[in-house]
């Protein structure tokens, strides 16, 4: 693009300036000198494909951050191997996992950046959950991941809870938190709990 194309005709379709092209508005003369100090629209093109910049529509990008996704899911089942099967995972299994964690393409990002980020982010979740079912009658309801914050709604005994508490303050030095979302309540014979 320009300036590393030589003839400006090969990069511009029209000399001409708009101030809406997609309804073929053309800009007004004083309109050139009050935003450029010209009215030589040649000038005014160079100005713009040296400073401006380039605007892409709604479908692009959404089109390119798709594009991005699967670039990413492909690349972290290059890298890693379903340890039972000794054989990468499906693609298509990648992506259902990013998607279950809400992964936000970044599109300023690499693709191998962020592919490394979702392999970290992956096997930090598991770690995580291998930590909590351990404890007995532990069922975990639900996994979300905003950026590189981890919520995982579980379903426990009361009583595991300072054992809980404890571990993810220890865990994580004290930059995590546990929460009491909701209690449950159970009927055991004549007696609530």
């Amino acid at each position: 693009m320009w300036p590393y194309e030589k003839d400006i005709d090969e990069v511009l379709q029209t000399h001409t300036v708009f101030i809406n092209v997609s309804k073929g508005q053309v800009a007004k003369k004083e309109d050139l000198i009050k935003a450029f100090a010209t009215e030589d629209q040649t000038e005014i093109c160079k100005e713009i494909l040296k400073k401006g910049e380039l605007q892409v529509s709604d479908k692009e990008r959404h089109s390119q951050i798709d594009s991005m996704f699967k670039d990413i899911a492909t690349t972290v089942a290059d890298k890693c191997l379903n340890p039972e099967l000794k054989r990468p995972y499906p693609v298509t299994m990648i992506e259902k996992a990013m998607k279950d964690i809400h992964y936000s393409v970044k599109a300023h990002q690499s693709t191998k950046q962020q592919a490394l980020q979702v392999i970290k982010l992956g096997k930090e979740s598991k770690k995580w959950k291998e930590k909590l079912l351990k404890f007995e009658g532990l069922t975990v309801e639900k996994e979300d991941r905003i950026e590189d914050q981890l919520t995982i709604v579980f379903l426990v005994d009361p009583g595991h809870f300072k054992a809980i508490d404890e571990m993810v303050r220890t865990e994580t030095k004290g930059s995590s938190v546990l929460e009491i979302l909701s209690y449950k309540e159970m009927v055991l014979g004549d007696e609530y709990l």
